[in-house]
Order: C-alpha cells, then sequence, then structure tokens
C-alpha cells in the first residue's frame, strides 16, 4: 500500500491535468481573441478616412455639411463622378501623371540598381567612405536643396516643363540604393566568380545574374517610386505653371478655393485618384512583403 501511494503521489491525477489543458486553452483563445479585437479596431480605424471619402463622394451638397455626419449617402449621387471629371481637364491631368510616373520609375530603377552593384559587389578605394556619404544625404531635409535646385533649373531653362521632374530621378536616391545593395549583399558571391571563369563582364554579372535574382527588391523600389509620384504636390506646384501640364494632385487643388470647397466633386476625383495605387499594392502585394522581408537581412 505504501508503495502504491509513493505511486500516486508522483503522477498527477488525470482529473487536474485535464483541467491544466482546458485553463491553458482557455487562456489561448482569450489571448487570440484580443488580438484579433485590436486588429479589427486598427482596421477599422484606418479605414475610416478612405470610407467616409467614398460616402462623401456619393453625397449632394447639403448632405456633405450635415451634422451629425451622414455616413450612408441618401440619395446616392453617382453624377458626381461624371461632373467632377469634366469640371476640368481630368484626363490631361491623368496622362500627365502616368508619364512622369512611368519614366522616374525607370530612371529609379535604372540608376539606383547600378549604384547599389557598385556598392555591394565591386571593391574600390574610398567605396565604405562613399557609402557613409550617401547615407548622410538621407537626414538632410528636401526643404534644405529646394532653393538652390529651383535656381538651377531656372537657369537650364527647365521651369514649366517635366524635366525637374523626370531628370533628378535618373540620378538614384539614397533610400532605394541602401535597400537594394543590403539585398545584393545576401547574394553568394560565389556567382560573380563563376560568372567571371565563363568570361561575364562586370555589367553581364550585374544584368544576367544580379537583377533576375532581384526581382522582389527591385519591385518594391518600383512601388515606392510610384506611389511618390502619383501622389507628389509639391514638386508639380513649383515647376509647372499651365494648367495643359498639371498633375493629379495639382488638379485635385483646383478644387478648393479661398472661399469654398467643392467638396463631392473633390472626393470623387480623390477615389478615382486612388484607383490606380489600389491596384498596384493588391496585384504586387506578395512581392511587396517579400522584398521587404528579404531586403537587409545582411549587413
Amino acid at each position: 500500500m505504501a508503495k502504491t501511494t509513493a505511486i500516486d503521489r508522483t503522477h498527477p491525477a488525470p482529473i487536474a491535468v485535464a483541467g491544466h489543458r482546458k485553463r491553458y486553452h482557455a487562456r489561448r483563445i482569450a489571448s487570440r481573441l484580443m488580438v484579433y479585437c485590436l486588429l479589427l479596431a486598427g482596421g477599422a480605424l484606418f479605414m475610416t478616412p478612405f470610407v467616409w471619402m467614398l460616402s462623401t463622394s456619393l453625397k449632394t451638397g447639403p448632405q456633405v455639411y450635415t451634422w451629425p455626419p451622414v455616413w450612408i449617402p441618401n440619395p446616392v449621387e453617382l453624377t458626381n463622378y461624371p461632373k467632377a471629371w469634366k469640371l476640368l481637364p481630368f484626363a490631361q491631368f491623368y496622362w500627365n501623371t502616368i508619364r512622369i510616373t512611368f519614366l522616374s520609375i525607370i530612371g529609379v530603377v535604372l540608376s539606383c540598381t547600378l549604384a547599389a552593384y557598385g556598392f555591394a559587389r565591386l571593391r574600390f578605394r574610398g567605396r565604405d567612405f562613399l557609402f557613409v556619404v550617401l547615407l548622410a544625404t538621407m537626414m538632410l531635409p528636401s526643404q534644405v536643396t529646394l532653393i538652390p535646385q529651383y535656381v538651377w533649373f531656372a537657369r537650364l531653362g527647365w521651369v514649366n516643363t517635366y524635366l525637374p521632374l523626370i531628370v533628378p530621378a535618373f540620378f538614384g536616391n539614397a533610400f532605394s540604393i541602401f535597400l537594394l545593395r543590403q539585398f545584393f549583399m545576401t547574394i553568394p558571391h560565389e556567382l560573380d566568380d563563376a560568372a567571371k571563369i565563363d568570361g561575364c563582364t562586370f555589367f553581364g554579372i550585374y544584368s544576367r545574374i544580379i537583377m533576375p535574382l532581384s526581382k522582389a527588391a527591385v519591385g518594391v523600389v518600383a512601388i515606392f517610386a510610384f506611389t511618390y509620384n502619383w501622389n507628389d504636390f509639391l514638386n508639380p506646384l513649383i515647376y509647372l505653371q499651365s494648367m495643359e501640364q498639371f498633375t493629379i494632385s495639382l488638379g485635385l487643388r483646383m478644387f478648393q478655393t479661398t472661399t469654398y470647397v467643392d467638396m463631392q466633386s473633390l472626393m470623387a476625383m480623390s477615389v478615382v485618384a486612388l484607383i490606380p495605387q489600389l491596384i498596384v499594392f493588391f496585384v504586387a502585394q506578395r512581392h511587396f512583403v517579400q522584398g521587404v522581408v528579404l531586403t537587409g537581412i545582411k549587413g
């Protein structure tokens, strides 16, 4: 009997084990519910401006300024979209923005990948110092160089043209170069050595090995460039003067005057301006996340 009692004391009762497991699963379910509730609350908070914009674009004039706010328009004014589209030459604004964005993406991808390739794969004197200088430019606010750049472009006769908005993209930017350089360093150098043995040049290694293996990182840089140029308001405002050259961001600003804001037209065209970005996000979401995750693994 003593031996049996000793064995029973060393092994927990099945009822106690079952109760412990139930409490563990209950705590786990409760923690997951809390996380999901926080995510839903955060998602609702971030979705509120978009829902308000979409709702306002379908309202009549009096409903826009009604208090308390009306979230579900009644009646729904679908005519706000064609009216706003015809009120200003938004087709021309769209085309101007597409041209600037497309050429800027090409410039950023070409210049930044070449510069990042040099910093990541080539060995030359002063490479690390130049890279530190490049990173230091990220701490310099763009407002500091705004006036000197304008004076320079004005002397070149580029004001009221698209050149100040496109040409700087072909000289790279520090953030994209840093992002690509970190990704290029994760690619094994043995691939470069094997390509050199086969007679491949530095540019051949760049075009045939580095670029095909870096589609995710290059895609991230292209998405950043697209978002920046599509939403850019300050640079077009400074350099463009004629309405025929305006971008979408400047066109949206024209719905606002000193005394009145055509809110429903502004929100309708804001929804139209947002559509390309939504398409790009949903199409390239997987590649974007993959590129962000893989970039910067190795320093």
